[in-house]
């Protein structure tokens, strides 16, 4: 029989639920020579995959991943949604900011987006206008249901993730958008304004032509070391001002005739995400000078 490609949606034990093409599920056995190889499927996986005369279908191969991600584990991923709250717990920037980069490192889409909008913090509102202008963001809320239609053309064709602080919504606005889930929501402490974790085992739903990972459980990537020249095309709103530096490999720090400094000073940047890059950038140039340690 022949081969049939399909996205692997979650797996239990040796067998696996494929999504296929034509939009229904099969459960497949993985092959033993997987494990053999040290290969272990994941969820998001696209597969290739055979009927069998009788028994179950067979999970045949693995096809080259394009990312993964590692907590939970789940592989090519093409957009993810980094929320963070209008009102409570207050926005982790630099956070928000140190995923943005991760993702777009992994060839992720990132989107930031602005939950609990019906209780908003205009202060709040205004500074994520502000800092994240070069971006495409959301502002929705899991309660009034706000936004949530954008929301949802933004995952429609492929597959997508939350990630972000806990207690921010991000099982909320899941179970707005999927009924059936019933997801645990993480209550907020009323003395930290911080979230107790809710997460649980990884699956992809699908959802219009691609599918969404169920589980909003992780907060940040595995931070990889970025080198300069790299986290400056991370930054749109950097754009060409790189080039208009004096110095080819200029941090844009306390260098002269620095053409991001001059962007931040006629407020091309905003002021505060140019001060989260530097803490970025310093920590980046530190790891550099003692990789080798």
């Amino acid at each position: 029989m022949s081969m049939e490609n399909g996205i692997l949606l979650k797996g239990i034990g040796s067998f696996y639920e494929v999504l296929t093409d034509h939009g229904t599920t099969v459960t497949c056995k993985a092959r033993g020579l997987f494990r053999r190889q040290h290969l272990v499927p994941t969820v998001g996986d696209h597969v290739l995959w055979e009927r069998q005369s009788q028994g179950y279908a067979l999970l045949a191969e693995i096809l080259p991943r394009k990312n993964i991600l590692v907590r939970p584990p789940v592989a090519n991923i093409d957009r993810i949604f980094l929320v963070v709250a209008a009102s409570v717990p207050e926005p982790d920037w630099l956070l928000l900011d140190q995923m943005i980069l991760q993702a777009k490192r992994l060839g992720i889409d990132p989107i930031p987006v602005l939950n609990k909008i019906d209780q908003a913090d205009e202060a709040i509102v205004q500074r994520f206008h502000e800092d994240y202008r070069a971006f495409e963001t959301l502002c929705v809320s899991a309660e009034s249901k706000e936004g949530l239609d954008a929301l949802r053309c933004k995952m429609t064709g492929c597959v997508t993730c939350f990630a972000g602080q806990s207690a921010v919504g991000k099982s909320s606005l899941l179970n707005a958008l999927f009924s059936e889930l019933h997801l645990a929501v993480g209550a907020v402490s009323e003395k930290t304004e911080h979230g107790r974790h809710t997460t649980r085992h990884a699956e992809l739903l699908p959802y219009e032509n691609g599918a969404v990972l169920d589980t909003p459980g992780f907060s940040l990537f595995e931070s990889e070391l970025i080198e300069q020249a790299d986290l400056n095309k991370l930054y749109p709103e950097f754009a060409d001002a790189p080039y208009a530096c004096r110095y080819p490999d200029c941090m844009h720090d306390s260098e002269p005739d620095c053409g991001v400094k001059e962007l931040v000073a006629s407020g091309g940047i905003s002021k505060g995400r140019y001060e989260r890059y530097l803490t970025i950038a310093r920590e980046f140039q530190l790891r550099r000078k003692h990789r080798y340690d």
